[in-house]
């Protein structure tokens, strides 16, 4: 039983979606505390997100870009529950669990380009609660529906508050029509409380295509509304590296242009921010979709790449 207080109850059975002010704050470090200035916290405080383009020099993202072909060719004809599949083909998605699987992927996890940022976004030491790559192939990459991470890390996974980060490390060039990520400016202030239940093993059918903890239309229009109806997307070259906080609402549409995308991600939690028993009352998901074995704060590297 799960002892701890659900301060953003979601799936517990209602008909309709409920919209509730977020109780965490959204920057828990200050100006002092890192390598982001105070305009730049007050900024992913405000719209929940922050997008750089020069993070790494062109050859690391070489370097990142053959390693991810690499993951690629050795995933390509592997059935296994890490390995998410596009529906109707065979094509990858994602693959889970990359920085506990692939020395350099873990290396770029510890680089302190990236966990320094973490750190002053969260206040605290992080550690890795999922890592996985992402493709999206073009002519046929699927879309994936809006959706906060954080409700369904709350309700699934038992992650306590909004104390989680999200980095995406761009491997191809995003550009506007080859299913970028969006994103709602300000909508990691509210947190869309989903009706219904949560039935079991539900990730099995979420990874793929995720139709349970969605936000209704109502909601999403609000929350759109709210922004003065911007709906921003990460477009940008190859390296551009996107940190946003897990209750930002985002979803991408489908790619149907010739060009795939791909990236990088890493979720940072909270050394303070544990699992525990999930909210929703089902058994734990699987420890590559949430890590909670040998938890061990990060001690960042000066750089993956030497």
């Amino acid at each position: 039983m799960n002892i701890a207080q659900d301060l953003y109850p979601s799936r517990v059975g209602k008909e309709t979606a409920e919209i509730m002010e977020r109780v965490d704050p959204t920057a828990h470090g200050k100006a002092e505390d890192g390598p982001l200035s105070q305009d730049t916290l007050d900024s992913y405080d405000q719209n929940g997100y922050l997008l750089f383009q020069d993070l790494f020099s062109s050859e690391e993202v070489k370097h990142m870009q053959e390693e991810l072909k690499n993951i690629m060719k050795r995933n390509e004809g592997r059935d296994a529950a890490d390995v998410i599949k596009e529906p109707g083909s065979n094509e990858i998605r994602s693959v889970f669990e990359i920085h506990k699987e692939d020395n350099f992927f873990k290396g770029l996890s510890e680089d302190k380009r990236l966990v320094n940022i973490a750190e002053q976004l969260l206040g605290s030491q992080v550690y890795i609660m999922q890592s996985r790559v992402n493709f999206k192939p073009g002519f046929k990459g699927k879309e994936f529906y809006w959706h906060s991470d954080f409700e369904t890390w709350h309700v699934e996974d038992g992650m306590p508050n909004m104390r989680a980060v999200s980095c995406s490390i761009v491997l191809t060039d995003n550009h506007e029509f080859n299913g970028p990520l969006m994103l709602v400016p300000g909508s990691n202030k509210w947190y869309v409380s989903c009706p219904g239940l949560t039935g079991e093993d539900n990730f099995k059918n979420s990874l793929k295509q995720q139709e349970v903890g969605v936000p209704d239309h109502e909601s999403l229009e609000w929350l759109v509304d709210k922004a003065d109806g911007q709906i921003d997307r990460a477009t940008g070259p190859a390296g551009s590296v996107l940190f946003f906080d897990c209750n930002t609402m985002h979803g991408s549409a489908g790619n149907i242009s010739p060009y795939p995308r791909s990236n990088v991600f890493f979720v940072y939690n909270s050394i303070e921010n544990q699992l525990v028993e999930p909210f929703g009352g089902q058994k734990p998901r699987p420890e590559f979709l949430a890590n909670r074995e040998n938890i061990q704060p990060i001690n960042p590297i000066k750089n993956a790449f030497k």
